[in-house]
């Protein structure tokens, strides 16, 4: 797909495309929406976006613009390479009315009526060349992925994608490749019942992932796994959770993942803050590309409790 010009980049909206990456405003004052800044960790919300203008400040850098601002900042990438990562991550309406796909993690309420649903088409063994360099840069091991991970196609709107696809307890996906993070409906959890005692808990499937190819010797040994899929599901998860006698949180650590987890220690015994094995990390498998990185990829066995 062509890369987008500047002026349709401007178009997007900067907190639909925040909250793809993950980041969800602390306060919101009009048009005004406050984050914790992507670029550091912090204890008072410093990166403004003002909605309307689709702009940008960070306060604690001085630095601010639009949208294409943010993404030479953030990614480190040219002007070029990201308007071709948001060309693929749009869908081109007639019209030239641009509807962001980066939607999926904001509320119903403040999506379009009209939002173009994903529909699998196929699935097969992961095989596809650019999905196996995709998880080679994630650092996450073929033959595990493979267990857990279909090659799916599927449709969203007119256009044909395929993606890596880890499936959840109600047969929806969760779909990435490089430039796609999305999910078919219906959504819900990935459970795996082991038959033990324990259970570790993971936001994500790419750190559940992370966690197995760390673990590579006996990666069933002393735990049942669940996946959350959306960090919105740990409430509804834990009469699930607290039928375990522990439970080892690995969520991310960030300003959410550390509010979940803090309220989950107070509230019951069981609960296991486990995140401590990739403090300086966002997550798990931000933790494992530096780990490999920096021991030329050998493989350790490094997560204990």
């Amino acid at each position: 797909m062509a890369a987008l010009t500047c002026a349709e980049a401007r178009k997007i909206d900067l907190v639909s495309y925040l909250s793809s990456l993950g980041f969800h405003p602390i306060k919101i004052q009009s048009e005004d929406h406050w984050y914790y800044s992507p670029f550091r960790k912090e204890r008072t919300a410093s990166f403004k976006v003002n909605r309307s203008m689709k702009v940008f400040y960070d306060h604690g850098s001085g630095r601010g613009g639009t949208i294409i601002d943010f993404g030479i900042l953030y990614h480190k990438l040219n002007v070029a390479a990201f308007l071709q990562v948001l060309a693929e991550g749009l869908l081109i309406q007639p019209g030239n009315n641009l509807r962001t796909r980066f939607l999926e993690n904001e509320n119903k309420s403040q999506r379009s009526t009209n939002q173009p649903v994903i529909v699998i088409t196929g699935e097969r063994k992961l095989a596809d060349k650019r999905l196996v360099n995709y998880l080679n840069r994630r650092r996450i091991d073929l033959d595990i992925a493979r267990q857990f991970c279909k090659e799916v196609e599927f449709t969203i709107g007119t256009k044909r994608q395929v993606a890596i696809g880890f499936a959840n307890n109600k047969g929806g996906y969760e779909l990435r490749h490089h430039y796609f993070k999305g999910s078919s409906s219906p959504k819900a959890t990935s459970f795996f019942d082991n038959g033990k005692s324990s259970v570790t808990v993971f936001e994500g499937f790419f750190n559940f992932l992370s966690y197995l190819t760390i673990e590579q010797g006996n990666p069933y040994a002393d735990s049942n796994y669940l996946v959350l899929n959306s960090l919105s599901f740990f409430q509804k998860s834990r009469l699930q959770l607290e039928e375990h006698s522990q439970i080892n949180l690995m969520l991310d650590r960030d300003h959410a993942g550390a509010s979940y987890t803090k309220d989950a220690l107070k509230s019951h015994p069981a609960y296991f803050d486990q995140s401590y094995h990739y403090e300086g990390c966002k997550d798990l498998n931000e933790w494992l590309i530096a780990t490999l990185k920096n021991i030329g990829h050998s493989r350790q066995r490094t997560i204990k409790r």
